[in-house]
């Protein structure tokens, strides 16, 4: 291993006064301070006693006295030729900042409350059974991504540059467009492609564009959290016009009666979340219907579209009408979701607002691993990889289902398939409060998220029930969370 030096550089010392005594003195006490506060901590490495001096323009005898002093103290520890530490032992001695007031509160801006909401609503769960989209096992990327990776990268293509573009690489875009047409039916071009880090980044730059201050737009209910939270943090709560989501998806004449002139619905029609229906034809018809009598725009979250497990996948919706719809992708859940790379494809005379809207949020994305992507697709690999775990992902439902229906307590929990995507329901007993049991479950190691919250508070086919991932998670790990989330539900029950 490699030895690491850091000298820490020194901007906690002031001037010293040569009118306010001896300066040695001067330097002892701003380094005592420093020492104490924590501004340097234990075992940091000071500048030598030669550069010091110059920096300050005293003579070296000044900071040897001064750190001779300190040594003397316990503060400073010299090391010979391995120059002089903060003493390991100045932490037992380092003093503590004043604590505020018990009954102090700090006035926060109004939209604080509202991000450190999210944050606790959108926390990420930990890599265990049931959390959603975790690629262990089966569903892991297999060696093909890291002997690519190191490919295209001993290449240098992807070194240390300067701008790029904000639209994400051409060779990227253009794998893309290519993808999604054989995949999902889409219709575009590279040049209406946006590259994002993720569907969360899309559904943003989707309301910066599409919404004035004054818009409307539909939400199903239930719906992502990611969506409602994002309208609500950007000023536009009483915008929200939640519509009923049935086993057809969405009721767009429940949306046309509650508002009929809103700018932009946003759905997720070939598998609804969390519900997982897709929407009947009738239904894309009238949306599509509506979106061109009104001149609105659909934004469809293509969530999980790839993995269906029962027939082919359903056709994107944007492949009716590419001039209405604004069509999300992601790569989080058929690759892994740190590489944070999705896509937003846009109708043609909207592509140039979205590129500046990008370009407003972080200049463009990183291009490393987009270079590995763009390879990964074009090599055809990314379709292989689809292929593998859409067989390992079924094996997986169809294990869960069976452990559920095996554990679960009759009458109180019961597990709703669904056959696409990487998760499923269970509905709970009306009395069970699943906020609850998801807390609970969570400090039991098991990873589930409450179905209640992505309902509107008003909805009356509101219910509990638990969303649970079934990942690539190994039998055994799979049949104890099952166990011990059978034994929460039960404990639970009404009169227990």
């Amino acid at each position: 291993m490699p030895r690491v030096v850091k000298a820490v550089e020194l901007p906690v010392l002031s001037p010293l006064d040569r009118q306010a005594g001896p300066l040695g003195r001067q330097l002892a006490a701003q380094l005592r301070d420093a020492i104490r506060s924590g501004a340097l901590r234990p075992g940091e490495l000071l500048p030598a006693t030669r550069l010091l001096a110059a920096s300050l323009g005293v003579a070296r005898g000044t900071v040897v006295d001064a750190f001779d002093q300190l040594a003397a103290e316990g503060l400073l520890q010299p090391k010979g030729g391995g120059g002089t530490r903060v003493a390991r032992q100045a932490a037992n001695r380092a003093a503590t900042a004043p604590a505020a007031p018990a009954d102090y509160v700090r006035p926060l801006p109004a939209a604080a409350a509202r991000y450190a909401e999210i944050a606790a609503t959108m926390y990420p769960l930990p890599a265990a059974p049931f959390a959603i989209s975790v690629p262990t096992g089966r569903v892991a990327p297999d060696d093909s991504w890291r002997k690519l990776s190191n490919r295209v990268r001993a290449t240098r293509v992807g070194a240390p540059a300067g701008y790029a573009d904000p639209q994400g690489l051409r060779s990227l875009r253009v794998a893309i467009a290519d993808y999604v047409r054989r995949a999902r039916s889409v219709v575009c071009t590279p040049d209406q492609v946006i590259v994002t880090a993720g569907t969360q980044q899309g559904l943003y730059l989707a309301c910066a564009v599409l919404l004035g201050e004054n818009d409307q737009a539909w939400v199903e209910d239930p719906a992502y959290l990611g969506i409602t939270a994002l309208l609500e943090s950007t000023g536009r709560p009483g915008r929200i016009v939640r519509v009923p989501v049935d086993a057809d998806g969405l009721r767009v004449d429940e949306g046309l009666r509650r508002a009929p002139h809103a700018r932009a619905a946003f759905v997720t029609p070939s598998h609804q979340y969390p519900l997982g229906m897709p929407m009947a034809p009738p239904r894309r018809e009238a949306l599509l219907a509506w979106a061109r009598a009104r001149n609105a725009w659909i934004v469809e979250d293509d969530y999980d579209s790839e993995l269906r497990y029962a027939g082919h996948p359903y056709p994107a919706l944007q492949g009716q009408d590419s001039r209405h719809v604004v069509y999300l992708g992601t790569f989080s859940k058929i690759l892994f979701p740190s590489l944070r790379i999705g896509y937003l494809i846009a109708p043609p005379d909207l592509a140039p607002a979205f590129c500046g809207a990008r370009i407003m949020m972080d200049r463009h994305p990183p291009t490393a691993d987009q270079h590995v992507l763009a390879a990964f697709i074009a090599e055809g690999l990314l379709d292989r990889h689809v292929r593998r775990i859409r067989k390992a992902y079924a094996d997986s439902r169809s294990a869960l289902i069976a452990l559920l229906r095996a554990t679960l307590p009759p009458g109180l929990a019961e597990v709703q398939p669904i056959d696409q995507g990487v998760h499923l329901l269970v509905w709970l007993h009306a009395s069970l409060d699943d906020v609850r049991l998801a807390r609970q479950a969570a400090e039991a190691g098991v990873a589930v998220r409450p179905l209640s919250v992505t309902y509107s508070a008003q909805a009356p086919q509101r219910r509990p029930g638990l969303i649970l991932g079934f990942g690539g998670y190994a039998l055994d790990k799979m049949t104890q969370a099952a166990q011990t989330l059978a034994a929460l539900i039960a404990q639970s029950a009404p009169g227990r």
